[in-house]
């Protein structure tokens, strides 16, 4: 919300220099986000006429103009459409550093011509939008006179930053009110300006909602004023536009946005001789459309509100008005529009169609329902003062809603919520500056907020304005005494173990993610199918939750590699959704892509592979209380896996903790995604929280005596996986079988068809003695039976 020093100085008589106004604005929750002090750049420019103009020789659309700056004549070259001899225009001179592009302006040659100096626009010099020609000075205008002597800067424009639930203060005059709540100054009085009242009017106005939708639209106000002359506005009023970043368009526009900013009153004017019938407010029709101000058409649907003539849609209720029934130079009536319509409705149409307006922005925030009236008869007085013309009886459709109702304040409620003591009187002349009605009753205060705060709703609302305007800077420093400290642990388990597996990973070279818990129904089907639908889907792509994380990690995959990245690897944790009961399990989703291994002169790069992720996987579950070495690694894995190149991790025959491998080849073409591409997924749910063990750490058992390695080669079916076997070995003597370690595999000529070669390292090592052949030869013999007995596994000769 932008506006200036002086206008806010109409609604607010106040002597507080502008540094302690912004500071209070702040402390008062209204976030000053800059302040851009106008026209205090413009010293160096000054007024000069344009005293001949020619062809420039090198190009067709360039001028060569004489200017008289006061010093001399200078040669400029210029591409304005609109420079003529005689013309009073601002000159900048060699040096001059110009506001818009903050560069200092050289001596340059143009298509061969040197171009002393440079002519305005009113955009290059930070005073309007207006870049379309030079900017036009007046004919009286002192020729070589300082251009701030000319012009009378609406500056320094404020911008405030507003809060969503704030939309009383997208006006002037709402920031003006809350400056003088806060004893900065005094509100000035507005002028009352009662609905002007004249000969019969035949405008027809009709609400045509059915009953559940008449929230749409409770109240419409129409007026015509006839006889008006459409031109530019006067100079204060452009000046005041431009300062916000408005550009002039003509009077009768002007005066709508002037009043939206001015006291947050939006409204439109139609022209009357362009309107086919009544004015009729409904919802939209399947099939229509409404070309708008802003040059677009757009096609409607039966949520949106619009008004309506014979013809059909001229406007779109509270986002922007239609081309066919806009003003122009030529109109003389016109109609002015004042209404209510619902907050909701207003900001689900301006972001379906994609359109911000200023108009938009205050209604979907709430405007005040008590300015209706008041809003069309100050906009109708606008009008026939700066337009001329005769004002109709104002016509209103619908009914204004009922006042505000009473809520009752405890003061002993402040002190309990805020910790800060605030007498009673003083809660009732906060209260009483905001606008609100207040009268003391039994137990405290009953007030009745004004029309315009909308957010003050319950008691806990009082509480917080009267706070705020006792100033947060005025509640003093507390000490938390040590007793009442938090002083046991606050985390969870469950907690604490999604840290702990967090800071695994991300250790381990992956970075966290944060996707939607929704995804494209497309997607969820190949993730084992869509459990969960939205009722009101914020987009076509996502209308159902995810049941499993891996989904939308992969698409974040695919938007990394198509912006160049090579490789990377990223993690989630976040629910899945198990049925269409909204029934959520924690899950930990890892994707990595591209190389494993990048390239190196010492080395050859290699892609990722089922085995990468599948070691992430096992280090997240030992930081999650797992002990990996219970765990056994099965198959199938779910189907959106590479069926050959994936597995379970099972804790027990049962409990599956974790799926990983390859995503399927199918999967990843359907995704347009370059493979290989490995994923996991843990399901942190099932895991097993650790028992609590008793403090203290045990001794580092280091055996001092040289460990001894055997190699085996075993024929195994190829359908068996190789952690069976190896967890068979290491159970064929579980004191002196240190690691067991698989440095080989084989199919093809020597060995059966179906069967596969599995090579493999035993280390075995004693605590208490230097192993022999006779140690070591019973422990051989038990190792194969127990691979025979487990698996089917013979020795390989």
């Amino acid at each position: 919300m932008k506006f200036t020093l002086p206008w806010l100085r109409e609604h607010l008589e106040t002597t507080v220099p502008l540094e302690a106004l912004l500071d209070r604005l702040t402390m008062l929750g209204l976030e000053v986000e800059g302040v851009d002090h106008k026209g205090g750049d413009l010293a160096a420019f000054t007024i000069a006429q344009i005293t001949g103009v020619r062809q420039h020789p090198n190009a067709d659309r360039l001028n060569l103009c004489t200017v008289d700056t006061g010093a001399g004549d200078m040669e400029v070259v210029c591409g304005a459409p609109n420079v003529r001899p005689g013309l009073k225009v601002a000159f900048a001179a060699i040096g001059t550093v110009i506001p818009e592009s903050g560069q200092v302006l050289k001596a340059s040659k143009i298509r061969g011509i040197e171009s002393q100096g440079m002519i305005c626009s009113a955009r290059e010099l930070g005073l309007g939008q207006d870049h379309d020609g030079i900017m036009e000075l007046a004919d009286d205008a002192t020729i070589g006179r300082p251009l701030t002597d000319l012009i009378g800067s609406e500056g320094p424009v404020i911008d405030v930053s507003i809060t969503p639930n704030r939309g009383d203060c997208f006006s002037v005059l709402g920031i003006a009110r809350e400056l003088a709540a806060a004893e900065q100054g005094r509100l000035v009085p507005r002028e009352t300006v009662e609905p002007m009242s004249g000969s019969a009017t035949d405008l027809s106005i009709r609400l045509d909602f059915a009953p559940e939708d008449a929230a749409a639209c409770p109240a419409f106000a129409g007026q015509v004023v006839r006889g008006v002359t459409n031109g530019p506005s006067p100079r204060w009023l452009q000046d005041r536009l431009g300062a916000i970043g408005l550009r002039p368009i003509s009077a009768l526009v002007d005066i709508t946005n002037y009043l939206t900013f001015d006291v947050g009153r939006p409204l439109h004017v139609f022209d009357a001789d362009k309107v086919e019938g009544p004015l009729v407010l409904r919802l939209a029709r399947p099939g229509e459309t409404l070309l708008a101000l802003d040059g677009q058409t757009y096609e409607l649907d039966p949520s949106m509100t619009v008004i309506a003539d014979d013809t059909g849609p001229v406007s779109l209720a509270g986002v922007m008005g239609g081309e066919t029934t806009g003003v122009s130079e030529t109109t003389t009536s016109v109609i002015v529009e004042t209404a209510l319509f619902d907050p909701i409705r207003t900001a689900a149409t301006g972001r379906k169609l994609g359109l911000e307006s200023d108009a938009r922005t205050r209604f979907e925030r709430g405007v005040d329902p008590a300015m209706v009236l008041p809003g069309a008869a100050r906009a109708a007085a606008l009008i026939t003062e700066l337009c001329g013309g005769e004002a109709e009886p104002l016509v209103l459709a619908g009914s204004l809603p009922p006042p505000p109702r009473s809520i009752h304040l405890r003061p002993e409620r402040v002190e309990r919520l805020t910790g800060v003591r605030i007498e009673q009187e003083e809660m009732a002349g906060h209260l009483g500056r905001l606008g609100c009605h207040v009268s003391s009753s039994d137990h405290g205060l009953d007030v009745v907020p004004p029309s315009w705060r909308h957010d003050l709703t319950m008691e806990t609302d009082l509480v917080e304005e009267v706070v705020r305007l006792h100033g947060y800077e005025g509640i003093p420093p507390c000490p938390v005494r040590r007793a009442e400290a938090v002083g046991t642990v606050v985390l969870s388990p469950e907690q604490r173990r999604r840290g702990a597996v967090r800071r695994c990973l991300a250790g381990r070279g992956l970075a966290e993610a944060v996707t939607w818990s929704f995804q494209s129904e497309a997607l969820a089907e190949r993730f084992g199918g869509a459990a969960l639908r939205l009722a009101n889907p914020i987009s076509s792509d996502l209308v159902v939750m995810r049941p499993s994380v891996i989904g939308n990690l992969a698409l974040a995959a695919k938007r990394n590699a198509d912006r160049g990245s090579a490789a990377g690897g990223l993690f989630e944790i976040g629910p899945r959704f198990l049925d269409d009961t909204g029934a959520q399990s924690l899950a930990v989703g890892i994707v990595r892509f591209g190389a494993a291994v990048a390239r190196h002169w010492l080395a050859a790069s290699r892609p990722v592979d089922a085995f990468d992720v599948k070691a992430d996987v096992l280090a997240a579950l030992a930081v999650a209380g797992v002990d990996v070495e219970k765990t056994t690694v099965d198959m199938p894995a779910p189907s959106w896996f590479h069926p050959g190149r994936s597995g379970v991790v099972k804790l027990g025959p049962k409990t599956a903790l974790a799926s990983f491998g390859e995503l399927h080849p199918a999967l990843l073409a359907e995704l347009d995604l370059s493979g290989p591409v490995v994923a996991a997924e843990i399901y942190l749910d099932d895991v097993p929280l650790p028992k609590a063990k008793a403090r203290g750490r045990s001794g580092l058992a280091v055996s001092p005596f040289p460990a001894v390695e055997r190699d085996f080669a075993f024929v195994v079916p190829a359908d068996v996986v190789a952690d069976r076997l190896i967890r068979a070995i290491k159970g064929a003597d579980r004191h002196l079988i240190r690691a067991v370690e698989v440095f080989d595999v084989y199919q093809g000529p020597g060995i059966e068809e179906g069967t596969t070669s599995l090579a493999l390292s035993v280390r075995l090592q004693a605590q208490d003695r230097t192993l022999t052949e006779s140690d070591i030869e019973p422990v051989v013999q038990r190792i194969v039976t127990a691979a025979e007995k487990a698996t089917g596994a013979r020795l390989r000769h």
